[in-house]
């Protein structure tokens, strides 16, 4: 008789990945636009991420798909794995904690308010002489804005005084480029954070999905 393979060793992956689905959908979705960066001829890659960049010219002109898109492309395909690890880290224990709409909610509220308020001091600072016109054209793209939202609301999953030191890092790593003359992208990356601290209220009652 022929023995059958143990099937238990995958049993906590399929466990985890279950209980974080958002997460790894759009995980897989990165992987798939980042392998189409990475073939495609840089022509194309160059209007296909310009195409789904949130930057002032496409948040005029294509409001909504501009907010969505963006959400899925990142500019450097060699960064997936990076990626893929900071998934694992802060998207997939928050949504396994929170579950999947209420982490969805405040990643996807992070994304959009980061995006439209960073944008707009982008604005104002090329109205004002402040920056150059092409500002208005850069590639803006990416999962940072969500995963500093996660960032922060993971805060109150840490028990205290942990809690502490671990909140006092986020703030260092996202406050100080900000405070040393940081860039647009610098501070939606402090508003998503501050999204995410803000979010506790959804953090109460939760009843944890975890086994």
């Amino acid at each position: 008789m022929i023995e059958q393979p143990d099937p238990e060793p995958s049993r906590p992956l399929r466990s985890w990945i279950r209980s974080s689905p958002g997460t790894h959908v759009w995980l897989l979705i990165i992987a798939v636009t980042s392998l189409v960066v990475a073939i495609a001829p840089d022509q194309i890659e160059r209007v296909l991420l310009h195409r789904n960049s949130s930057n002032i010219h496409q948040l005029v002109r294509y409001p909504v798909r501009a907010l969505v898109s963006s959400a899925f492309w990142i500019v450097n395909p060699a960064s997936l794995a990076l990626y893929a690890v900071l998934f694992e880290l802060f998207h997939a224990p928050v949504e396994r904690w929170l579950g999947t709409l209420r982490w969805f909610v405040i990643v996807a509220s992070a994304h959009v308010v980061a995006t439209l308020i960073s944008q707009k001091v982008l604005l104002t600072a090329i109205q004002d002489h402040r920056a150059p016109r092409s500002m208005a054209h850069v590639v803006d793209i990416g999962v940072s804005y969500g995963l500093a939202a996660s960032i922060g609301v993971l805060t109150y999953r840490i028990p205290r005084p942990w809690r502490w030191i671990y909140l006092a890092g986020a703030l260092a790593f996202f406050g100080v480029p900000l405070a040393t003359g940081g860039t647009f992208t610098d501070l939606g990356h402090a508003i998503a954070l501050s999204v995410g601290l803000l979010a506790r209220p959804l953090t109460r009652h939760v009843v944890s999905r975890e086994t």
